[in-house]
């Protein structure tokens, strides 16, 4: 695969998915991949940011007709339902009809054929395909894929991970494969074992609160403790049940807002994300979907998990597409995005990919790697902003003018995938085995000061901090303020102790 510089090309004709969003001037989210004919040079592929450009050779031209267009699209760029369901409503049935009469028993005539009848609801005026032979819609060696429902109509394997009301896309790129390859579910399982039971049972207790406190921070919140002590419980029983339905949901957003803000049910007006530049004049980064979408989005959602889990996609696959699709649609008025990383728990729980009795600490490294966590949300949000025509009014409440639901309901999560892993095996590898390091470099510590003077543990467990804090030593104003009944001998002897058992920590290693 060459990179190119698209700027270097001249005279590009655009084909598949770019020639018909120009020619029937359609609104659409920029697709993962664009096609053109250049009348000179080679083939050549652009890589721009996590977007592709191919531009061919005119051998490819595939013609002038609408179904040459879609048959182009589907056999080179691939699956791109917001386009398609854009486009079926443009188009004349007629010509879609003249052209499947044409080729009755083609695998992309009759994928063609059955997408227009599941994106549209309407019935072309066609006889039921003669042939035997089955296909599947979504190829497996390119895409993620739900288990087959046979289409006796088009003979066609319906496997797509949805439904018309949301059905997302991931394909299966190098990066994910590499991903998967890792096998981080037996990485942390050997993490585990490295470590004494009783480790495990108290590093996971300090686990629970630090993820509810990062969860909450990323959105820059602070829970009271009664707030926090009902999302500890959740954590807790994170594997013991199932979460992604209405009602539990619902139970989710009230454990963690505010109860005089909670919701009853999915919302009923519109909110935004945005931030007050100054007054009356608010900056807006993300609108979600028309209260009144909503109910058929997030039902299309429960489809689409049920439809993935009984499939056996990878977890982190299935965590990526519900998790952030619940955020996209931030169905509540508040909490969307902890009930969000909820959800990553919760899947990675149920389906066994987290080890018993465990949580990864995934809001840490998000909140660590905040930039790299914003930019998924960005690689929706901003392109989406153009395709949204919205009002404020004097007291901030918006109002959506346009139509805008097919842009929430075929998201293309990707990207999104591989970032999800990128962060799970960065919490694995580094933050879950720093936590656990960190318990027996203090119990270490810990039992070599109680050698050398027997205070309390609430001491005990201030002077590590502050020692560990501050590369190994106690500060001035600690040794006056709070351990002045200690000899300077004591303090340099329980120093050494805390040096000795953090060589990493108090030396700044990574």
């Amino acid at each position: 695969m060459k990179k190119t510089n698209l700027a270097n090309t001249i005279k590009l004709k655009p084909v598949g998915y770019s020639e018909l969003v120009r020619r029937y001037s359609l609104n659409a989210l920029p697709p993962y991949s664009q096609s053109f004919i250049a009348q000179k040079g080679r083939r050549k592929t652009v890589i721009e940011g996590y977007r592709k450009t191919e531009i061919y050779t005119p051998k490819y031209n595939p013609g002038i007709r609408l179904g040459d267009h879609l048959t182009f699209a589907l056999k080179f760029e691939g699956l791109n339902l917001e386009i398609l369901s854009l486009l079926f409503q443009a188009i004349d049935e007629r010509e879609l009809e003249t052209f499947i009469k044409a080729t009755p028993t083609g695998k992309y005539a009759r994928k063609i054929w059955f997408l227009y009848e599941f994106l549209t609801e309407k019935k072309l005026n066609l006889e039921t395909a003669k042939v035997t032979n089955y296909v599947n819609l979504l190829e497996t060696t390119r895409y993620y894929a739900a288990i087959s429902i046979p289409e006796k109509r088009q003979k066609i394997n319906n496997n797509l991970l949805g439904n018309k009301q949301f059905c997302p896309i991931i394909r299966k790129t190098e990066t994910l494969r590499n991903y998967i390859n890792l096998r981080l579910d037996q990485k942390s399982m050997e993490v585990v074992k490295r470590y004494p039971q009783d480790v495990l049972q108290r590093v996971l207790t300090y686990l629970y609160t630090k993820e509810t406190r990062s969860s909450f921070e990323i959105e820059r919140a602070k829970p009271d403790q009664r707030r926090a002590a009902r999302f500890i419980e959740l954590l807790r029983i994170a594997d013991e049940r199932e979460f992604f339905n209405k009602s539990s949901l619902v139970e989710l957003q009230k454990a963690t807002v505010d109860q005089r803000f909670a919701n009853d049910d999915f919302r009923d007006d519109q909110n935004y994300i945005g931030q007050t530049v100054r007054y009356g004049n608010e900056a807006v980064h993300f609108v979600p979907p028309k209260p009144q979408d909503l109910p058929g989005l997030m039902t299309g959602m429960f489809y689409t998990y049920d439809r993935m889990m009984s499939a056996r996609l990878h977890p982190v696959i299935i965590a990526s597409a519900i998790s952030f699709g619940f955020v996209f649609m931030h169905p509540f008025d508040d909490g969307n995005g902890r009930i969000h990383r909820f959800l990553i728990h919760n899947i990675l729980s149920k389906t066994g990919f987290t080890p018993p009795d465990l949580i990864f600490p995934v809001s840490a490294t998000m909140l660590r790697r905040i930039k790299d966590y914003d930019q998924i949300l960005e690689f929706y949000s901003r392109p989406l902003m153009s395709m949204v025509d919205f009002e404020l009014d004097a007291n901030g409440q918006m109002t959506v003018k346009n139509e805008t639901v097919v842009h929430y309901q075929y998201l293309d999560m990707t990207v999104i995938a591989e970032r999800l892993f990128g962060f799970i095996q960065k919490t694995i590898e580094v933050d879950l085995t720093s936590e656990l390091d960190f318990l027996l470099d203090y119990d270490k510590a810990k039992l070599a000061i109680q050698d050398v003077v027997n205070m309390p543990d609430r001491l005990i467990d201030l002077f590590i901090r502050i020692c560990v804090e501050n590369s190994g030593c106690l500060s001035k104003n600690k040794r006056r303020s709070t351990f002045a009944r200690l000899t300077d001998e004591e303090i340099t002897r329980m120093q050494n102790c805390v040096q000795e058992a953090f060589k990493s920590e108090v030396k700044g290693e990574d």
